[in-house]
């Protein structure tokens, strides 16, 4: 069984006010997506699953994913429908979260997997030592899950306040917890994040943070499942309530059915927040590029 890439595709991008996952920012006209399934294909892996809202398939097929599939299979899974039994609020068209949508792609899944964000650039490095972690075999009862960890300090805008994932890893460099932070800034060298209770709390710039880059197994996904349900039993009635991959790990690690291997050593990062965040990432692909790391065509 092979790789495969699952790329969350189906976000709005209401902050940076537009299509973010087909925007044009490499120097051959490459988007993000691009980038993300070639790393994967130059790492080994084999099928990427692009995961859509419902009626956007055909636009994100024509604009990119008819032309990854020139090296590498696409698949296409859709995000949107609830479980038999839930029916969503009037007027609700916000996504469910990252953990609906992984649910998405499982009936694509019979392998080892990489979950990633369709609006990120993670770097050539991080989907191999991504892809190193899941072709290992991981004997035993416990859920052995990976987590590409980057410097926080690496992750703000200079746009505005951002959330992160930030965790507290152990000297085994084994997950111990992860918390979503929803307005982190940048503090110098550091970063400080505000408080519900007005204040700030001071991060140094070295601490690791989940931008969404997880290593799975098919096993991960019936415990995903079962969340989603408990989710939904406490948040179907929400415009706004979702359903994060961190918390599904997160409570995972609380129920002692899993360890999630933080690994060091990947990136450059680069993403779009803002539209502000846009001239940086073009000027940093602009740069590698110049440097030979990727050909200004990716799919010639």
């Amino acid at each position: 069984m092979g790789l495969t890439l699952v790329v969350l595709a189906a976000g709005i991008g209401s902050r940076y006010g537009g299509l973010k996952q087909v925007d044009r920012v490499g120097p051959g006209g490459a988007t993000l997506l691009d980038y993300s399934a070639f790393d994967a294909w130059r790492a080994g892996f084999e099928r990427v699953v692009l995961v859509v809202a419902e009626g956007m398939e055909k636009d994100v097929r024509s604009l990119v994913g008819d032309r990854i599939a020139r090296k590498i299979p696409v698949s296409y899974a859709v995000q949107g429908p609830l479980p038999a039994g839930f029916t969503p609020p009037a007027g609700r068209t916000k996504p469910w979260g990252t953990g609906q949508a992984t649910l998405a792609a499982g009936p694509l899944l019979d392998g080892p997997f990489a979950v990633i964000n369709a609006d990120d650039f993670y770097g050539r490095a991080s989907y191999r030592i991504l892809a190193a972690f899941l072709s290992r075999p991981h004997p035993g009862p416990m859920l052995e899950l990976a987590l590409v960890g980057f410097p926080l300090a690496t992750t703000l805008s200079p746009g505005g306040p951002v959330s992160r994932g930030v965790c507290t890893v152990d000297d085994t460099s084994h997950l111990v917890e992860i918390r979503e932070w929803l307005r982190v800034e940048r503090d110098g060298e550091d970063a400080r994040a505000h408080e519900e209770d007005g204040g700030w709390r001071v991060m140094p710039g070295k601490t690791p943070v989940s931008m969404n880059f997880w290593g799975f197994t098919p096993a991960f996904l019936p415990a995903l499942r079962d969340g989603f349900a408990r989710f939904l039993a406490a948040n179907a009635t929400s415009p706004k309530a979702e359903y994060y991959l961190l918390s599904a790990v997160q409570d995972l690690l609380d129920a002692g059915r899993a360890r999630v291997r933080v690994l060091e050593g990947g990136g450059p990062w680069g993403g779009l927040t803002y539209p502000g965040d846009r001239p940086r990432l073009v000027a940093m692909l602009d740069s590698l590029v110049a440097r030979g790391e990727y050909p200004r065509e990716l799919w010639a």
